[in-house]
């Protein structure tokens, strides 16, 4: 290029810098094309937004093949001008799964690890979700279209208890559930700053991680509405 415009390499790179612009780089997207798209983009964006009355508003999902990593070499702390560092080189000592559903309006979470993530053990997750959750209150649960939220058995379970309403996002759409935000704190804040010699041991953690969470927790606060949603991919797909 700086042959072809006659500009120096250091020339080019500068500007580059100045702009943010990075050619070398290329980025992915998925754009859904769920046909219920449009629908369900409002309807869950008028729960988060204008929620029911005498209803819980949950954010159901799961994250899979959590690793229990342990590093080659220790820690080395955080010193003057210095990040902690952590060697590349890891052991995996074993996995687990962790389900999650995260209450919009106060910011806590009701949690559970399992060794798999089967249609069973997301039934088992509902019904402990059903038990700590009040009584009297209609739930509305806003997950993604996984298969195993879809199965005959969740779906007999839902005809048993049929206070629990759900609101599946749009395909590719896994940005639209707040617990996604939930699960990257729990990753940037525990998984990526720890080690873990077992499963037990990462599922402690886990635990531990969201015991506290719940003592001091920070809702995350949905703003956009359906429409400015719209305007927003419109003017990203250049339409």
């Amino acid at each position: 290029m700086s042959k072809r415009i006659g500009v120096s390499p250091a020339s080019i790179s500068r500007i580059w810098r100045t702009f943010g612009l990075k050619p070398h780089v290329l980025g992915y997207f998925n754009i859904s094309t769920d046909p219920a798209f449009t629908e369900k983009v409002r309807d869950i964006t008028g729960i988060y937004l204008n929620p029911p009355d005498a209803a819980l508003v949950l954010c159901i999902d799961e994250k899979t093949q959590i690793q229990a990593l342990d590093r080659t070499q220790p820690l080395l702390p955080m010193r003057p001008f210095v990040p902690e560092r952590q060697t590349h080189d890891y052991k995996r000592n074993g996995t687990t799964n962790l389900f999650a559903a995260l209450d919009v309006a106060s910011g806590k979470v009701i949690t559970n690890t399992t060794k798999a993530h089967r249609a069973i053990e997301f039934i088992a997750f509902l019904d402990q979700v059903k038990k700590e959750v009040p009584k009297e209150l209609e739930v509305h649960v806003i997950l993604d279209n996984y298969a195993t939220h879809k199965t005959d058995a969740v779906r007999a379970w839902l005809i048993k208890n049929p206070r629990f309403h759900f609101h599946f996002t749009p395909t590719y759409s896994s940005w639209m559930n707040l617990v996604e935000r939930w699960f990257s704190e729990l990753t940037t804040k525990m998984l990526h700053r720890s080690t873990h010699k077992s499963e037990k041991q990462l599922v402690a953690s886990i635990n531990t991680w969201a015991e506290r969470w719940n003592q001091d927790p920070t809702p995350f606060r949905w703003v956009k509405t359906a429409d400015e949603i719209f305007a927003s991919m419109a003017k990203y797909l250049g339409n």
